[in-house]
């Protein structure tokens, strides 16, 4: 799948705390996203507000690409796909679905190269007006507590932003987890069979020599060992760590 990320917008309509959209620009940045729209902001510099600055945390460089456009159509002009985040239920409007059904729509629509996806967030206070939902072709809800449904935007902002990436991610099937980026230690390696053979011979003295396994009558210990042993695929780092408990062990009993 072509690169879809950078054909995400995300716009928040009427924003009137430089905190969020600081916060928003932060929220999109992790997840790989970089296209942030505000219409009609309280503060028309509000990207330069210290408040802003600050809660953007090292995705200053999203918050001074924003874009600012009077009004939510202009926002919208390029865009194929718009959802509509709303906590609340809209008796007339565009049909509704919630956010991860929002994802794997997204997705498919992205498939075509020209094609282009937006989320559009309202105001802190009222959220979206039904003109503005009127300009978008679905609404899209957060499942939520329904007693208390209503999120931060920058909250929500975030949500939304991890479920496109995760479906957008698996679709081009990039790594869901983090990386080292880096050869494993070779202590982290599995351990050889001779490595753990020698362990179980010396974890055996070392379980006669304090008393835990009777030689005249060893019942199934020693087995059961060599099942536990085996079942945790035991590292060569571990395997020394556990050789160097048994020699304590043994020096332990013959000092008492």
């Amino acid at each position: 799948m072509i690169n879809a990320f950078p054909r995400v917008r995300f716009i928040m309509v009427r924003p009137s705390h430089p905190g969020n959209v600081g916060a928003a620009a932060r929220a999109i940045k992790t997840m790989g996203f970089q296209d942030l729209c505000l219409v009609a902001p309280r503060f028309p510099d509000v990207q330069d507000l210290p408040e802003a600055q600050s809660l953007a945390s090292g995705a200053t460089d999203v918050l001074a690409a924003v874009s600012i456009v009077p009004t939510l159509e202009e926002a919208l002009a390029s865009v194929t796909m718009a959802f509509a985040l709303t906590a609340r239920a809209r008796m007339i409007g565009p049909p509704p679905c919630d956010i991860r059904e929002a994802a794997n729509i997204s997705c498919n629509h992205l498939q075509q190269t020209r094609n282009k996806v937006a989320i559009v967030l309202g105001t802190e206070r009222s959220g979206l007006t039904n003109d503005d939902i009127a300009l978008c072709q679905r609404i899209c809800h957060i499942p939520a507590n329904p007693e208390y449904s209503s999120l931060n935007v920058a909250q929500a902002l975030q949500l939304a932003a991890w479920e496109l990436r995760y479906a957008l991610a698996s679709a081009a099937s990039l790594p869901l987890l983090p990386s080292t980026e880096g050869q494993p230690e070779t202590g982290d390696e599995p351990a050889p069979s001779e490595k753990v053979q020698a362990l179980m011979v010396h974890w055996e003295q070392a379980l006669i020599e304090v008393g835990f396994l009777d030689p005249e009558h060893p019942k199934k210990l020693m087995p059961r060992m060599r099942h536990l042993f085996g079942r945790n695929a035991l590292t060569r780092d571990e395997v020394d760590m556990l050789r160097g408990l048994c020699t304590a062990m043994i020096k332990t009993a013959k000092n008492r």
